[in-house]
């Protein structure tokens, strides 16, 4: 009678764990740079932001060489590093959104329930790279 339960137990042990393997996530790796730098929009968005920061840090020291204390010279530091930092945000946000989508799409195309960094794997995973920045340059023609 014990016999015939642990032999049970086994059972729905094995029977349990060969469905988990067969419910086993499909982990899609990607590098993010690489996608990133490849959005045809980066460049311009790069320059734009290059443009944006000269302009911030000349009104930074504009404004810190007028102001009469430290305190007021850290205040003007800190605010116009923050409205630099609103502006990249605002510039590069178009961009994550398309490469997100185009992530999204490729890994439910490519059935994985998973997509990392590919420096985060030691090994394995199927690589979406190169489907994902082909995908970018659709979603990007879309959103124009």
């Amino acid at each position: 009678m014990k016999l015939t339960k642990v032999l049970a137990a086994c059972a729905t042990l094995v029977v349990l764990a060969a469905g988990a393997a067969l419910a086993a996530d499909t982990v899609g790796v990607i590098e993010p740079q690489r996608i990133l730098v490849s959005h045809p929009k980066f460049e311009s968005a790069q320059a734009r932001i290059k443009t944006i920061m000269d302009n911030k840090q000349n009104e930074a020291k504009a404004g810190i060489e007028k102001a009469k204390d430290n305190q007021e010279k850290v205040k003007i530091f800190t605010q116009k590093k923050q409205e630099a930092a609103m502006e990249e945000q605002k510039l590069m946000a178009p961009i994550f959104k398309d490469i997100n989508l185009a992530i999204r799409t490729v890994a439910k195309n490519k059935k994985c329930t998973v997509v990392v960094d590919k420096a985060a794997t030691f090994f394995g995973g199927l690589d979406l790279t190169d489907d994902v920045i082909q995908e970018v340059k659709k979603v990007s023609a879309g959103s124009n």
